[in-house]
C-alpha cells in the first residue's frame, strides 16, 4: 500500500517532489471513499492501467470528533500513563547498560520516574489552559466526494468499466 503522501509516480525524474495538481479525466464520482477504492479496484481486476488512475478528495472538511470531557483525574492518569511508557524505555537502556546482576531495579526506578515527571508536565499543559479546552478530541481529514480520474487515453474505457460495476448489485 503507498502512502497518499510520498508523491506520484509521474514525478519528474530528478525533480523535486512537490505537490502538484491531479491531472485526468474524471471517470467516476463517489459519496465515500470506500467506493471510489472499490471503483479502482474493479478496474485493477479488469486489466485496466490503474497507475494512470489518481482517486481526489473534493470539498475538503476537518472533522474533529469529541471523546470525552477532560478532568483532573484524567488529564493526570493519561500523563502518568504516558510517562511510565517512556519510563519503561529509559530504564531498559538502564537495564541494558548496567553492571549490577539485578535489572529490575532499574525498570522501576524508570517507570516510577517517567510516570512522576508525565503527571508533572500533564498537570502544568493541562492548568496552562486555564479551562479553555476540558475536552479531548479526534481530528480526521475527510472529503465531501471521491473523483476517480484517468489519463485521457484511457478514460473512456475506464468510464465504461465504471458504469458497468455501477449497474451491478453492490456486495
Amino acid at each position: 500500500m503507498s502512502s497518499p503522501f510520498s508523491g506520484s509516480a509521474r514525478s519528474t525524474p530528478g525533480g523535486p517532489n512537490l505537490p502538484t495538481p491531479p491531472t485526468g479525466w474524471p471517470i467516476g464520482s463517489y459519496g465515500k471513499y470506500e467506493e471510489a477504492q472499490r471503483a479502482v479496484d474493479h478496474l485493477a481486476d479488469n486489466e485496466f492501467p490503474v497507475q494512470e488512475v489518481t482517486i481526489v478528495g473534493v470539498d475538503l472538511m476537518l472533522v474533529e470528533r469529541v471523546t470525552g470531557r477532560l478532568t483532573w483525574a484524567r488529564v493526570l492518569a493519561q500523563g502518568a500513563g504516558s510517562g511510565a511508557w517512556l519510563g519503561l524505555f529509559v530504564g531498559l537502556l538502564l537495564t541494558i547498560f548496567s553492571t549490577q546482576a539485578t535489572w529490575i531495579s532499574p525498570l522501576l526506578v524508570g517507570v516510577v520516574a517517567g510516570a512522576v515527571f508525565g503527571m508533572v508536565f500533564a498537570a502544568i499543559s493541562y492548568a496552562a489552559m486555564r479551562g479553555r479546552r476540558d475536552f479531548s478530541s479526534a481530528s480526521q481529514l475527510v472529503a465531501g466526494r471521491y473523483d476517480v480520474l484517468a489519463q485521457p487515453d484511457h478514460a473512456e474505457q475506464g468510464r465504461e468499466m465504471l458504469a458497468r460495476l455501477a449497474m451491478r448489485p453492490a456486495q
